[in-house]
């Protein structure tokens, strides 16, 4: 079951519960069909999740549950079919650097990049799809154009920490709702998911993408 239908259904995975000791955390559970789930506590008693695709070994996560900050973002927004379209990516980010940089707007390591996503796959048209390729900017910003403003709301969101290919991306969404999700006691909250960018996927000796899926979230 992929992501989008499971969120759709609410539907939990057949559970298969173990336990583990290591030295540094204690493990308690180990669940799903299609991935192993570890929660472990490390020393300071912060709770983390590991979750491994079982068929994937590759898709592999550290999941955090914390407080993230509000962003101001200076965005451009697509409308339509996005996925695995690693050009339309690039091309959408390229244009928005070429905006951002002229005024003076890029400030590393300050500054982040990201994509928010508003809609289920499974139950909204391809055509009617949306997704903002973002840079956070000041609050006072001033846009214009096909640049729009925005801010996104900070509060309580699961963070996955992955190392992809770009072809992984689904599965590294797959990995966080329909294995950590399940078993995690949480339930999504409103507002928009993310991704945020950490590194140019070109630079790396193994040309992986460092990149952080932020889901809002909330007790069940």
């Amino acid at each position: 079951m992929n992501a989008s239908k499971w969120r759709s259904q609410g539907r939990l995975r057949n559970r298969k519960i173990g336990e583990a000791k290591s030295k540094k955390s204690q493990t308690v559970g180990k669940i799903g069909k299609d991935f192993d789930v570890f929660l472990q506590y490390t020393d300071n008693q912060k709770q983390e999740w590991r979750v491994k695709m079982k068929d994937k070994p590759q898709i592999k996560a550290n999941v955090e549950v914390k407080d993230m900050p509000e962003l101001h973002v200076a965005y451009i927004r697509h409308i339509g079919h996005y996925k695995g379209d690693s050009e339309l990516f690039g091309r959408l980010f390229e244009k928005l650097m070429k905006w951002v940089g002229p005024r003076g707007l890029l400030r590393f390591p300050e500054t982040s990049m990201l994509a928010l996503y508003y809609d289920d796959m499974e139950i909204t048209d391809e055509d009617k799809l949306r997704m903002d390729v973002c840079i956070t900017v000041p609050e006072d910003t001033v846009v214009d154009g096909e640049i729009g403003k925005a801010m996104v709301h900070g509060g309580k969101y699961a963070v996955a920490h992955f190392e992809l290919a770009a072809d992984e991306y689904e599965d590294a969404w797959n990995a966080v709702f329909g294995g950590w999700l399940p078993e995690s006691g949480y339930q999504p909250d409103d507002g928009p998911c993310y991704e945020l960018y950490y590194n140019n996927p070109d630079e790396h000796p193994e040309g992986k993408h460092i990149v952080d899926i932020c889901v809002p979230v909330k007790p069940l």
